[in-house]
């Protein structure tokens, strides 16, 4: 039995997700309605043929502060840190723009290759590209004939 088709499996990534959902609401935009912010950054994932591609938010923050790890086949783990820009004797009226240390662990859909990842640090924005294991690409079957 494929573990990927596996009822089993689908429930325990279902609850992982579900439990995502509820710890972000307390990261994330929870922790903003409170006038917390976190330094999580906010990331978007689609798929498109043969690849995954993540996009990150990550205003201000150094590149060489952040570490990206790909494991298991399919987790993407991303760590950080933001520096604050306020001088320590500021007074802060505002701030929804978390800083400090992150490590944001996303399950990715399908399994990838962790030799064919290409990231790159533009304005503000992590973008990744992910190429899809040879393993769960589609394949051709040719059929013989006698």
């Amino acid at each position: 039995m494929n573990l990927w088709n596996n009822p089993v499996w689908n429930q325990l990534q279902h609850m992982q997700h579900e439990m995502n959902r509820l710890f972000d609401r307390w990261t994330g935009e929870g922790a903003r309605a409170l006038g917390l912010a976190s330094a999580q950054p906010a990331v978007n994932m689609w798929e498109e043929d043969d690849h995954l591609y993540v996009e990150a938010e990550l205003p201000g923050l150094d590149q060489t502060r952040l570490e990206i790890l790909v494991t298991g086949g399919n987790q993407l783990t991303l760590k950080g840190e933001r520096k604050a820009k306020a001088p320590d004797k500021a007074v802060a009226h505002r701030q929804e723009r978390g800083f400090g240390s992150f490590s944001r662990m996303l399950t990715l859909p399908v399994v990838v290759d962790p030799d064919k990842v290409e990231a790159r640090l533009e304005n503000g924005v992590l973008h990744i590209k992910l190429a899809k294991h040879d393993a769960v690409k589609p394949r051709k079957i040719i059929v013989k004939s006698e």
